[in-house]
């Protein structure tokens, strides 16, 4: 099947990236590519990390027992990966074989957002009462050009907070709302090549831009619930949203293709809940569901929790 428009079209690469048997991702939380475009799969299930070479051969995996909830990832430029741990309430660093190097934040311990967990996420996010210190389940973490790292948070927080490279608090932006610099989940974080921080405010239905200490530049609004976002090399823009697309846009917010299965239900939906997107030098891309977490357990693809689409 052959999904987008013009030069950037796709063909869904079925199959790709099966585990042994026994084993299973749950949710695929978050997904990042090496220089080697090896693939790490930051996932919910008993190896929370699988790395996949480019034809989806399992060549490894890690982290079992570490994390809480696994959430969202991302490579720097040494071949680290860093993670998010929204139940623990923790950032981590590791190398690319999965030995920890740094851990942000106390497993946890959360900090006083007002934040209350209630059995409906809209319901949960409305206690949320302030913007506060780092953490309260943190969602994304991207790296600026010099190596610092910026963190979204979260769940239970309405904040986005910048430390340096060796882990020291730098500064923190953000409150509860739907004005600009403010959040309503900021899901998942991205920096451009400028070092604008690129912001999923989920719930807001947006995509906020600001620059590196945190001042507001501009906002896309046109969008479905953002989750994840990826900008190659060309400076193209890839959105996965959990309206059950994925959408490309130029980086002067020209919208080139959307694809996806809006208001279809059932295993066999192309997707059911966008998590997380990444691309290897080849421009292909990877699309992370968390299908098992958002149908409350009633639906696990298996195997299709991540899908590939080779571009052509």
């Amino acid at each position: 099947m052959i999904y987008g428009d013009g030069e950037y079209r796709y063909e869904l690469v079925e199959g790709w990236g099966k585990y042994p048997e026994g084993w299973d991702y749950k949710d695929v939380a978050g997904i990042c590519v090496d220089e080697q475009d090896r693939v790490y799969v930051l996932n919910r299930g008993p190896h929370p990390i699988m790395v996949f070479d480019r034809n989806g051969t399992l060549i490894d995996s890690w982290g079992e027992s570490f994390f809480g909830r696994a959430h969202g990832s991302c490579i720097g430029p040494d071949g680290s990966i860093y993670c998010t741990d929204d139940i623990d309430h923790t950032v981590s660093k590791f190398t690319y074989t999965g030995k920890l190097l740094m851990l942000l934040g106390d497993k946890g311990v959360a900090s006083d957002s007002g934040y209350v967990k209630k059995d409906d996420l809209f319901e949960s996010l409305a206690t949320i009462q302030r913007g506060a210190p780092p953490f309260n389940r943190p969602t994304g973490v991207s790296l600026s050009s010099s190596g610092d790292i910026f963190i979204s948070d979260g769940y239970g927080n309405a904040r986005v907070h910048r430390f340096t490279s060796t882990g020291d608090h730098i500064l923190s932006w953000g409150e509860p709302g739907n004005d600009t610099g403010q959040f309503v989940l900021p899901h998942n974080i991205w920096l451009d090549s400028k070092d604008r921080v690129w912001v999923s405010d989920r719930e807001n239905k947006r995509i906020q831009i600001f620059d590196i200490e945190g001042n507001f530049i501009t906002q896309w609004t046109d969008l479905g619930r953002p989750t994840d976002i990826s900008i190659d090399k060309d400076n193209i823009v890839f959105v996965a949203e959990l309206t059950q697309t994925v959408s490309i846009f130029t980086m002067e917010h020209k919208l080139i293709t959307r694809w996806g299965s809006p208001g279809q239900i059932g295993v066999d939906a192309l997707f059911t809940a966008p998590h997380a997107i990444a691309l290897d030098s080849h421009g292909d891309i990877y699309v992370g569901e968390v299908c098992f977490t958002s149908t409350k357990g009633k639906i696990d693809k298996g195997p299709r929790a991540i899908q590939k689409f080779a571009r052509i």
